[in-house]
């Protein structure tokens, strides 16, 4: 039940948690009939003795009893000289302390805040303030102010205060104005705004429906939107066409707008296969750049090694193995050639290839470095080759801009990655811009090897990277397909690469690692999931249910991963008083619940055992749950062997992982796997979705569903097609 709002208002008695980088903060309020309310929400620089008026709702917190959870306010400066003393003595004012403050209020009264404001100059008439230190006690005292004031602004228009923060961390005392002349530029990704919102904060204060900043907005938008369906750039026509639906306008508006955005360059437009492609500029310049550097190192001259066999007679004595012949020619092509790619199916013998490789720049002198685009998918690489291996993003070295809160690399053209050769592992999973990233930190003469399955999902971010380095033949591409005698007695792999040849996947068997469970009604599904998670598969296998993974091809419906999550929550880790909860939206999380951060966030700082500390936690990473503290408003997580503390206003980047999608689980790999295939959109009840969740299981998988539901996943080979300019550009360098 959908609870409703209220407005209360009174006085900050006491700030009991504040955080200053997001504002979040629990305050103790002070109400207008003397009653204390504990207040919690987006309360920027709250201050004791300031006035509040809040909107929100009243939450009963398990541990905390009742409180008011703020959505908008309005902040009001103290006008009694007890509160203005407060406010004061607070701190809150850069070079004022309590002592300070009795003397600017005895000195001025409830006219110390004017004085502040208007002529701080005034404030050296107190003795032991000079001319210098009363000016600076002005500035910082406007600064505050001016945030509050942005605050109170955005507000009125139901713009949260995040928003708010991040915008004057960028353009400080200017960020009102500059809203107010362009109330879009809110939109930017770096102050994280919606479209929706912020045109209707536009129109109200009066902006008219074919304002160029508006349809300019909106054209963006639409191109920023559908980089989530994959889509490095759309047609122009279908760009057009959909901006005029959205903004109810006449197409010739949104196509004089396109022609104004391409003469500023905050769009590219190109031909691509006949079609008016128009780009968003990184994403043009992230494919223009990648097809230049892989064509030059694709023309790069072949060294054959004159003692190539000798080499590998050496490797296989030194690691008591004997190579097949593609293995053979993988390992050899990868010394000789400037850029490889090295695919093949479970089974398939691709991470003793990739050792062989290892092993063959170790003894050509080689400095080599490895990376995988996820945290658990480089923990793999390191365990599977023995080396180790980092994220990309941790390889680039991933920083914060102080002066805009931009994420860049400090790896680049003009200071690349120390090595002669870079092993990059789960290619499928890597986008057009960190591809881009990544090579333009490649040194000129290392060379580059691109091991992954093109037939897994393809990556979440826009373009068909992977896919399109492979069919262009632009990058030699070295393919395994056999499937050696240990994993051919595999069911896991022996039906994976039969469902990738689009055949139905044996089910039948039932002393294997494979195992099929026909469950037609959901409820029965349902608790079939959580009783082999909690009971079964413990008991009978030895798997213990944190090593266990379901997969559902979707988010909704009952075998969705909401609802999965939530049973498997009440069964996994049920409510206890010794348990501490925090709620963020419809969501409970629970101390010990296993969880996933679902967005990139690279300003989120981490901190491991040793003391080391390190910034960045990435959309797809499973942790754990270690504390909750509702005093100081936060949530502590444990990512293997780091622990990041979220805020509770970050609590949106988290969702349960007991379940997660098929997309999800790309990049990593689980002792067990159960799988739950039933009903949904045609979209998700794919080939791909099937392979992938199946390629996700070490030692054991298990489908609890509906067969019928599994043939249709085995025949739909439908993959969601992508405008994307790559392949083209490749196969136009290369004068096919």
């Amino acid at each position: 039940m959908e609870l409703e709002q209220e407005l209360i208002s009174g006085t900050i008695a006491a700030v009991v948690y504040q955080n200053q980088l997001n504002g979040y903060a629990v305050i103790k309020m002070e109400s207008e009939d003397g009653g204390m309310i504990t207040v919690v929400g987006v309360i920027p620089s709250a201050i004791a003795g300031e006035r509040l008026i809040v909107t929100g709702k009243w939450v009963q917190h398990s541990t905390y009893g009742k409180q008011f959870e703020a959505e908008f306010l309005e902040r009001l400066l103290p006008d009694t000289c007890n509160d203005i003393l407060s406010y004061l003595s607070s701190r809150a004012v850069k070079g004022i302390g309590p002592k300070t403050a009795e003397k600017i209020v005895g000195k001025f009264g409830e006219n110390s805040l004017k004085i502040l404001d208007r002529s701080p100059e005034r404030l050296a008439e107190i003795s032991g303030i000079s001319v210098k230190a009363a000016l600076e006690m002005g500035e910082a005292f406007r600064r505050q102010v001016g945030l509050r004031r942005l605050i109170e602004f955005l507000s009125a228009y139901r713009i949260p205060a995040s928003i708010a923060v991040r915008l004057y961390r960028v353009y400080g005392e200017k960020s009102g104005e500059l809203v107010q002349e362009n109330p879009y530029l809110l939109t930017q990704p770096q102050f994280g705004a919606t479209f929706s919102q912020v045109d209707e904060m536009a129109l109200q204060i009066g902006f008219d429906a074919g304002d160029d900043c508006r349809v300019e907005a909106a054209v963006i938008f639409e191109l920023r939107h559908n980089l989530n369906n994959g889509h490095s750039f759309l047609p122009l026509d279908k760009l057009v066409l959909a901006t005029a639906q959205m903004l109810e306008l006449d197409v010739g508006i949104i196509a004089s707008a396109l022609t104004r955005l391409t003469e500023f360059g905050s769009v590219e437009v190109d031909t691509i296969a006949g079609l008016q492609a128009v780009y968003l500029p990184e994403y043009y310049e992230a494919e223009a750049y990648i097809t230049e550097r892989i064509i030059q190192m694709a023309h790069s001259p072949v060294k054959e090694l004159p003692e190539g066999e000798r080499f590998l007679q050496t490797i296989e004595r030194n690691k008591s193995i004997r190579y097949a012949h593609m293995q053979k020619e993988a390992i050899l092509a990868a010394a000789a050639r400037r850029a490889m790619i090295l695919t093949g199916g479970p089974g398939t013998g691709k991470t003793t290839t990739l050792s062989g490789i290892l092993e063959l720049f170790d003894l050509l002198g080689r400095k080599t470095l490895l990376a995988a685009p996820t945290g658990r998918a480089a923990k793999r690489l390191s365990e599977l080759t023995g080396r180790e291996a980092s994220t990309i993003h941790r390889l680039l070295e991933t920083q914060i801009s102080p002066e805009n809160g931009e994420m860049y690399f400090a790896k680049g053209e003009n200071d690349p990655l120390d090595c002669d050769a870079l092993i990059v592992d789960e290619m499928s999973m890597v986008d057009l811009l960190l591809m881009h990233s990544l090579l333009l930190a490649l040194p000129p003469k290392a060379c580059l090897i691109l091991v992954g399955d093109p037939d897994q999902l393809p990556s979440v971010g826009a373009g068909n990277l992977f896919g399109d380095l492979i069919r262009s033949g632009a990058v030699c591409s070295i393919r395994l397909t056999e499937i050696f005698r240990q994993a051919r007695e595999s069911m896991i792999v022996m039906n994976a690469h039969a469902v990738n040849q689009g055949q139905l996947p044996v089910l039948n068997v039932k002393d294997r690692d494979f195992f099929f469970m026909r469950r037609h009604d959901p409820n029965q599904l349902v608790q079939t999931v959580c009783d082999l998670c909690a009971r079964r598969l413990p008991e009978n296998m030895g798997i213990p249910a944190p090593e266990i993974q379901v997969i559902s091809p979707t988010k909704k419906g009952q075998c969705g991963t909401v609802n999965l999550n939530r049973m498997l929550q009440a069964a996994l880790n049920p409510q206890s008083p010794m348990k501490k909860e925090a709620f963020f939206g419809e969501n409970c999380f629970r101390e010990g619940d296993r969880v996933m951060q679902i967005r990139n966030n690279y300003d989120i700082i981490w901190k491991k055992a040793d003391g080391s500390v390190g910034m960045g936690v990435f959309n797809g990473d499973i942790g754990q749950i270690r504390r909750i503290d509702h005093a100081e408003g936060l949530l502590e997580v444990c990512f293997d062997d780091k622990v990041v503390s979220y805020q509770t206003d970050l609590l949106g980047e988290l969702e349960l992982a007991y379940a997660i999608t098929a997309h999800k689980s790309q990049g990593s790999e689980y002792r067990a796997v159960i799988f739950v295939p039933f009903a949904g959109a045609p979209m998700l009840l794919t080939r791909g979705v099937l392979y992938t969740a199946m390629t996700r299981a070490r030692e054991l998988m298990v489908m609890v569903g509906n067969e019928e539901v599994i043939a249709a996943m085995t025949e739909n080979n439908r993959r969601n097609k992508r405008y994307c300019g790559l392949r083209h550009r490749l196969l136009e360098k290369l004068g096919v």
